[in-house]
This record gives C-alpha cells, sequence and structure tokens, in this order.
C-alpha cells in the first residue's frame, strides 16, 4: 500500500541525490502497474506518482518547483540550505 509518506520519501531522495531520476520514474511506473495507493489519498497519491512516471519525457520534464508542490501537496514544507565550499573559501 503507497502512502504520502512513500512518495514524500521518493521525492526527498530525489531531491538529496540519493535516487536518480531514471529510478524515481522506474518506481513510479512499477508503483503504478503493481501497487495499491492509500485509500484516503488516493487521487493525490494517483496524480503525483503518474506524473512522476512521465518526468523522463521533455513534454513532463520534473522541476524544482514541481517537487517541492508534490511535497507540499503531501503536506512537508521544504527549504534550501546552501553552504560554501571549503576549498572556494
Amino acid at each position: 500500500m503507497i502512502t504520502k509518506q512513500d512518495v514524500a520519501n521518493k521525492l526527498i531522495s530525489y531531491l538529496g541525490h540519493r535516487l536518480t531520476l531514471a529510478e524515481l520514474v522506474d518506481w513510479a511506473e512499477k508503483v503504478m502497474m503493481e501497487e495499491e495507493f492509500e485509500e484516503g489519498d488516493l487521487p493525490l497519491l494517483r496524480d503525483i506518482v503518474a506524473r512522476l512516471g512521465l518526468s523522463d519525457t521533455i513534454a513532463f520534464g520534473l522541476s524544482w518547483e514541481d517537487c517541492r508542490n508534490f511535497l507540499r501537496s503531501l503536506g512537508y514544507d521544504v527549504e534550501v540550505r546552501v553552504t560554501r565550499l571549503a576549498s572556494n573559501q
């Protein structure tokens, strides 16, 4: 059963570079074909996962804004932290 937490974790892993776009798309495609979504959040989860499954196409690329909006709709606030690399000081 796919939950909001599952989808959020995948997006967070993608944004943290622990998951490639290809891996995210593969996961989303498999989920759409093989998994069930948590009933109470079915429309939201289905829409986000379906969109993630198309993210490797030119027409439906995945932007930072898309990820932020998906995470917000899943109940997360997104912050960016920028730090200067030690070698560039």
